[in-house]
Parts: C-alpha cells; structure tokens; sequence
C-alpha cells in the first residue's frame, strides 16, 4: 500500500476500526522498526488512530475530515522519516501514565515501570518522607511515575541536559511538592542520602549505535551512548554510589543489554538480575553494604 492507497482507504470510510486496519496495512508495506512504545504495526496503527481521536474538550466539534488528515499526515512522516511515532504525537506512556516527549529525550521503554508500579517490593517499603534519587531522568517519566505510585515519596531528578530537564520540568508539573528537578553530573550537585538511587543511564556501546535501526537516530545520542564498552557512566556511578544511600539503601541500575559486559567488567560486585513479568533485563539490584565491600576489595 502506498500513500494514494492510504489517502483513498481513510476517505472511503468514518470507521475507525477501518482506519486502524489501513494504517496497518500501510505500516506492513515499508521496513519500520517498532519498539519506542509498540511491538508490531497494529499496536502502532490502533496507538496512531486512537490518539489522534481522543476527545479533546477544548475542541469539541472537530470535524472527522479533520482528523483524517492528521492520522493521514503523521502516517507520512512516520514512513517517510522513520521518526518513531511518540515524537510525532509528543506522547508516551509509562507505568500507567501518559508523558510529553520530544527529540530532547528518549522515549520511555524502561521495565522499571514494573518495579515501580510494585512500588519497589519486595525489596523496599517506601513510606512517605522517604527520598529517592534518579540519576539521568531524561523525560522525568520515572520520577513522576515513582512520585504517583509511592505516595508522599520524595524524589530528587537529575540530568546534565539542560534540554532534557525543559521537558522533565514539563512533565513534573502538579508534583512539584514530590519530584525536585535538578541539574547535575551525577552526584556533583546532590547532597544527603537516599532509601533509592535508580538510573537507567546511556549504556549502548559507540559500534553498537551506529547499527541500531534509523529511529534510534532521532534520540538524543548523549541519552544512549555509553562509550566503547556501553560502561563509560555505569563506571563513573558505581564508585560514588554507596555515600549517597542510607544504611538500608538500595540501588537500581540498568545496563539492558551490556549485561554481560557488566557481570565481566565487575566480577566481584554481587548484583541481583531482576526479572520482569512483563518483559526486559538488565537491571540489577545492589545493597549499599554491597557496593561499599565491592570497593574495599
């Protein structure tokens, strides 16, 4: 199907199960890689059309021709751009939430939504006043997700992006009294101790990035590249992390697929591997005890 076909499917009918089936359709007939927030060219199709039909109170009696055009367009430049559709919507979502994206961030797709929406058990009980610090918060989508599914939790967000933090801003607005939004290089600008540190910071190997498929390209390459080995900022991190946490404290990191590489690099760091109902590795689980024996080694 080419876009003549998908201009002529989406006019010939008001359904909408129709035009979720042409969208597909016209997804299938080019080389696309899903994976920044859908699996296969349905789920994209049905996320592209149901979106762009949500009720918008503020425009109330948008015309359907109207919104034809838009699932049209957004179709085009999805194909002809390969940009991934959450940048094209400005929408992701994230353990349950819907957040404001663009190419000043990655799309959120970490399976630390899980962990968080168990609100971190059975590792933790988290209880109101209680601090969490995520480091490299990208879209602010898991300090915003933590502040929501942990009620009372207080969580400090950082980033070295100035334009990442413009979009975690946006994104923490109404949790101000939970999530602070902060500019740091890791730790340099962070003070006291934490029951959580959770980063999920850049960890793609450099030759491993110059072969992911086109719509990695439109993320931000500071949020990805992790240096030679994917390790560069994981290997900045684990030295520093033990005197940010509190005598319980836990951290959680993910590498994703440097896991391997990780266990080789750190072999004597006891980490837990977490696994997920839902899907995803690499994320490990480490004790302030554990990181503070690891470096008396």
């Amino acid at each position: 199907m080419d876009a003549s076909d998908l201009n002529q499917a989406l006019k010939e009918t008001e359904s909408l199960e129709a035009w979720v089936a042409s969208v597909r359709q016209f997804f299938e007939s080019y080389e696309l890689f899903y994976g920044h927030g859908t699996e296969n060219p349905l789920d994209e199709a049905h996320w592209l059309v149901e979106a762009v039909n949500r009720y918008n109170p503020e425009r109330p009696n948008i015309s359907i021709a109207s919104k034809r055009d838009v699932v049209f367009n957004i179709a085009l430049k999805r194909v002809g751009e390969r940009r991934p559709l959450a940048y094209l919507l400005n929408e992701a979502w994230f353990a349950g939430l819907s957040f404001y994206v663009d190419e000043r961030v990655l799309i959120p797709r970490s399976p630390l939504a899980e962990l968080i929406e168990r609100q971190f058990a059975p590792w933790t009980c988290l209880e109101p006043g209680h601090r969490v610090l995520e480091i490299g918060t990208g879209s602010g989508c898991i300090a915003v997700a933590i502040a929501h599914h942990c009620p009372g939790v207080l969580v400090d967000a950082t980033d070295i992006s100035n334009q990442a933090l413009d979009v975690a801003a946006i994104n923490a607005k109404g949790w101000e009294e939970q999530v602070k939004i902060i500019e740091s290089d890791l730790f340099s600008a962070i003070n006291g101790q934490y029951q959580i540190i959770v980063s999920n910071p850049p960890y793609v190997a450099h030759d491993r990035l110059v072969e992911l498929p086109m719509e990695y390209q439109h993320e931000p390459s500071l949020a990805l590249e992790g240096g030679t080995d994917g390790l560069n900022i994981v290997n900045r991190l684990l030295p520093l992390a033990a005197e940010y946490l509190t005598p319980d404290g836990l951290l959680f990191l993910e590498v994703g697929e440097t896991q391997q590489v990780f266990d080789s690099s750190h072999i004597r760091l006891p980490a837990t591997w977490l696994e997920f109902d839902r899907g995803g590795e690499g994320v490990a689980v480490l004790t302030r005890e554990e990181l503070t024996g690891y470096l008396a080694d």
